[in-house]
């Protein structure tokens, strides 16, 4: 979550925390700040529990200390869309001073939950195309935050696959299009584009054959169900490229 610009992240949620409200902050003095934090992993995830430690670590260096002056009101969606969106609702209704989102699925539940909540959302790929914000320079309305990647990347793990497996003839793209940015479309032209440069047959199905490679999309779904992906890999012999370094810290091959 805080791999890219941590600094950055935590400085802008904890100038949110003091910021907002400011006529609730004349009114209500040296109260306890509210931060509702929705994260895309489940709660057993060690990857997510890392990357909550590391948002409430760089809120201590702010002075920001939970339970002292600031409360951090945390869900675990597990990469399940329901859920998402059932814990959207019920973050915004403990009326916190600011939302800490992960992923686009979760942002995208904020944003039909809320129009007044500041939110601080990461690793959403393609904010202005799912219009959770007008530009990534001028942001406007109540979402702001950073993203992780662009659709151009797909034809990068393309060749990084090619290049390990240079006899593949096919290349799989997996993805949830409940959960993937655009349901998909934000990185499937790139990766078509690179296969056809590349000479494979792209197929865009959450499947895998023998003699193919497979892509595992930038999509919380993928990243909380990646354990089966990393081993159905490795059993059937696929090559694969997932989008996140945390497949290969937990046993796939490689990732960009």
């Amino acid at each position: 979550m805080f791999d890219m610009r941590r600094r950055e992240f935590i400085t802008l949620v904890g100038g949110a925390v003091t910021a907002w409200p400011l006529a609730a902050r004349g009114e209500q003095g040296d109260r306890v700040r509210r931060v509702g934090v929705l994260m895309s992993f489940a709660e057993s995830d060690p990857h997510g529990r890392a990357n909550l430690s590391e948002l409430a670590q760089g809120l201590r260096e702010l002075g920001w200390f939970d339970r002292r002056n600031v409360q951090m009101d945390v869900r675990w969606a597990g990469g399940d869309i329901v859920r998402i969106q059932m814990l959207a609702k019920e973050l915004v209704d403990t009326q916190p001073d600011v939302i800490v989102s992960h992923g686009t699925p979760v942002t995208a539940a904020f944003q039909r939950e809320t129009r007044t909540n500041p939110v601080v959302f990461v690793s959403p790929a393609d904010p202005v195309g799912d219009g959770f914000v007008a530009s990534l320079p001028h942001p406007g309305g109540n979402l702001t935050g950073f993203i992780f990647t662009e659709g151009a990347i797909a034809g990068k793990w393309l060749e990084l696959l090619t290049e390990i497996a240079p006899r593949i003839k096919r290349a799989v793209i997996m993805f949830n299009p409940e959960t993937a940015p655009g349901r998909g479309s934000f990185y499937l032209p790139f990766f078509e584009a690179a296969a056809r440069l590349l000479k494979l047959e792209p197929i865009t199905s959450p499947v895998h054959s023998d003699g193919g490679g497979l892509i595992a999309m930038g999509d919380p779904f993928m990243l909380a169900h990646r354990a089966p992906i990393i081993l159905l890999a490795a059993r059937n012999n696929v090559p694969a490229i997932p989008f996140n370094a945390v497949f290969p810290r937990d046993g796939g091959l490689l990732s960009t």
